[in-house]
């Protein structure tokens, strides 16, 4: 388990790098995505280590975590604790984030902060999709 967590900013070098994150996370590419969000000047990309290892990352922007993605659900409570200090750290009134039913460490860790349930959603596929329990994404329509 993911005891230790730090953060390093993102640039278009760290592409590459997601690339083993999201197929574990998603079981698909993203790079568009992230390029996209890298490009972003509103938007904050950070990759999350424990240790020398990278396991995640997680963008913020304007106050709201995601998408934010783990190579393994047991990095996911230490991955959303390190973001949502980033984002709080930034000085914004709220902090947001889209949190999935399947990912219980995140949602115990959001409610444990303090954050609650504004906006409930369903979010449907006729596609299997990677593992909620390793992604939390940035919003619905972004997908």
């Amino acid at each position: 388990m993911c005891k230790h967590t730090h953060a390093t900013y993102l640039s278009r070098s760290h592409l590459a790098g997601f690339a083993g994150i999201d197929a574990q996370a998603l079981g698909v590419s993203r790079e568009k995505h992230h390029r996209y969000l890298i490009n972003d000047p509103s938007t904050e990309g950070i990759l999350l280590y424990q240790g020398d290892a990278c396991v995640g990352y997680a963008y913020i922007a304007e106050g709201h975590i995601g998408p934010l993605a783990v190579a393994h659900s047991d990095h996911m409570v230490t991955a959303f604790r390190t973001a949502l200090a980033i984002a709080a750290g930034k000085g914004t009134s709220q902090v947001t984030a889209f949190v999935s039913g399947p990912s219980e460490a995140a949602l115990k860790a959001a409610v444990e902060a303090g954050m609650r349930i504004t906006l409930p959603m369903v979010l449907m596929s006729s596609r299997d999709f990677g593992s909620w329990a390793q992604y939390l994404p940035r919003n619905p329509g972004f997908m």
